[in-house]
């Protein structure tokens, strides 16, 4: 059985304006017919279709993409679920490129996250 939840890091976006499904696929870790779904499914995913229906994905569909795949895959949603919190809840989150992009809020995180373990341990112990 395949896995879906992957911890490895997303690729690095390259520097171009437009990007073909199957260039899209490697870069969100998903399959092409996904993206064809993808696109029934959520308004704002729309890419521009050239010669041959050919689709081309632009940057920030790209990044919608992953958001997508974030809530889908690694946060469990349901199609109505994220869409939904595409249309409603985005602004409570910050995209997932923010924060993997930012070392120093995730170092900070750790620290964070190392005191409180340690101040759980000393509780328990004493």
């Amino acid at each position: 059985m395949e896995n879906k939840k992957l911890n490895n890091p997303p690729l690095p976006i390259p520097a171009k304006r437009y990007f073909t499904i199957g260039e899209v696929g490697i870069l969100c870790g998903v399959k092409p017919h996904v993206l064809r779904y993808w696109e029934q499914e959520f308004a704002q995913l729309k890419p521009v279709k050239r010669r041959g229906n050919r689709r081309y994905y632009q940057h920030q569909e790209v990044l919608l993409i992953r958001r997508i795949r974030e809530l889908l895959y690694d946060q469990g949603f349901t199609i109505n679920g994220a869409r939904n919190r595409l249309d409603h809840g985005e602004n409570k989150l910050p995209p997932i490129e923010e924060v993997i992009a930012s070392p120093i809020s995730t170092t900070a995180d750790l620290g964070y996250v190392r005191r409180e373990i340690r101040n759980i341990v000393s509780q328990l112990l004493s």
